[in-house]
Order: structure tokens, then sequence, then C-alpha cells
């Protein structure tokens, strides 16, 4: 006997379309995460809905407290959206959210293939609904049935282009942040006499980051990276690493490049001391 189980379903391109425009600073994006739950632990809203500029969340809506609240420095920014509007509208996404959660949970009857699986999208282009999975198909007849591809084809050539200009005129100043990277190199031997050299970069902004070594400036092929990945203060961290014989010398140095620097740093490795970017920074400045 099959049992029901809390699932979660996210309508990303009806309800969290990302809309890039390009601009002298940009490209720029503004996307909604939206998540229902389809029987939900005690303290967990059954909706929830989170506003994302770039990467940068800038509100959050959840149907217990029935309020769309803004998020980190747009708490003190006046007049770029009118919050109790903004409350209805996700209340009555949240309704219209979880009443298409409970059509698919019929469908799959007790299947729950797409809990964190894409489920269906809007093609723009056709346009018309994708279906993702055999179940989804119902749900594309359902909705293009109501008349639901004009009014997601507006939602999402005109009404949220509309909106992330409006957002873009009190929010440039946060997306065009650039905070340089602060870079520290170890290392450590581990079996068959291999060492590992770790060049990390973290606290910086925006994400995309170049990082590699090099032995006596050629570059080093057998590298492994991680990618950049967000911290909790909103900047960003990543990591290049190489393995060598511990007999090897080198020389090795880290290099990265940002665009927050003005020239990219070169990072030389030391087996008696490890570096820092700072140590690197003041010797490249001599």
């Amino acid at each position: 006997m099959k049992t029901m189980v809390p699932v979660l379903l996210c309508l990303l391109l009806l309800l969290s379309p990302t809309v890039p425009r390009e601009t002298q600073d940009g490209p720029y994006s503004l996307t909604f995460h939206s998540i229902g739950v389809s029987r939900p632990a005690e303290g967990l809203p059954d909706f929830q809905a989170t506003g994302f500029l770039n990467d940068k969340p800038f509100f959050h809506y959840d149907s217990e407290s029935g309020k769309a609240e803004p998020l980190g420095p747009w708490r003190q920014v006046e007049g770029m959206e009118d919050w109790e509007k903004e409350s209805k509208l996700q209340k009555a996404r949240g309704d219209f959210f979880l009443k298409n959660l409970k059509d698919i949970i019929n469908y799959n009857k007790d299947r729950v293939a797409y809990d964190g699986q894409d489920y269906i999208k809007f093609d723009t282009e056709i346009p018309a609904w994708i279906p993702l999975q055999k179940a989804a198909l119902n749900t594309k007849v359902k909705w293009e049935t109501e008349g639901s591809v004009q009014r997601a084809k507006a939602y999402l050539k005109e009404e949220c282009p509309q909106m992330l200009r409006r957002y873009l005129q009190h929010s440039r100043i946060y997306l065009d942040q650039q905070d340089p990277p602060s870079v520290s190199i170890t290392s450590h031997v581990g079996p068959r006499n291999k060492r590992t050299l770790r060049c990390l970069a973290y606290d910086f902004y925006p994400q995309p980051i170049s990082l590699y070594w090099t032995r006596a400036s050629n570059v080093v092929e057998n590298e492994l990276w991680g990618d950049a990945a967000l911290s909790a203060n909103g900047t960003y961290q990543s990591w290049v690493s190489v393995k060598i014989s511990s007999q090897d010398t080198g020389p090795f140095s880290c290099h990265v490049q940002h665009s927050s620097l003005a020239q990219p740093l070169t990072i030389p490795w030391n087996e008696r001391r490890e570096v820092r970017a700072e140590d690197a920074a003041e010797s490249q400045d001599q």
C-alpha cells in the first residue's frame, strides 16, 4: 500500500521567471522562487516565495505570516515596492500554487517523482507549456484550456521586464558591488608521498573568477577545483588544487583573475611559508 508523503513543487517558469536585461553595468536578472508543500510539518508554511535580483534575495513571503517583507539592504530602501500590495499578490499566487499542487498529486497518484525535479516549463516562442514529466501533460492541457498561455507570455515578456527596470532604480548600488578576493595557499602531504597544493579565494563578489596553478610559468593541467559557492555574508568562495610529488619544489604559483582587481594576482607557493594574497600584492607592488 502506498503512502502519501509531503511533496515540494517548484513551478519555476510560471512563478520563477528569470529576466535578463543588458545594461552598461549588467546583465541583471529578476527571479521568483516559490515552494508549495502538500502536508507541511509543524512550523513550516505550506507556501513561501523569495525574490532574487541577480543572486541576492531582496524579499521573502510565507503563508504563515501573510507578509512579503524586504531582505538585506532592501529593508532600508523606500519606494521600491508596495509591500502590502505584494503580500496580497503572493497570497493569490500561493492559493493558485497549492490548488495546482493538489491536481498534480492526483495526476501522479502516490508517486513523488516531481518532488525536486523539473515538472513543466513555458516556452515563450511557441508559446506553449512543455511537460517535462508524463503526468505534466494533464497540467498542460488544463492550463492551456483555461487560457493561461497568453497570461504567462504577457507575464514573462512584459510584466517582469517592467518590474526589473523599476527595481533597478533602487538596486544597482547593491548589484554592482565589487569585492576583491582574499586568497590563501595551503599544502599537505598525503598517501604515496603526494603533496596537495590548494589555493582558496574567498569574500569576493560578483561570482565569476579564474583560478589556476602554474609550475615555472607553465599551466598545470591536472587541477581539481570547486565551483564558486555563495557564503552566508553574500560573497563567494572558490578553490583550485593540484597534486604534486612531495619532492617537487616547483616553483608553483596560483593565479587569480577577478573583475574587482586592477591586475591579476600571482601568488607564489613557498614550502616554508604559506602565502596570503595580501603578502603577494605587497610584493607585486614593490
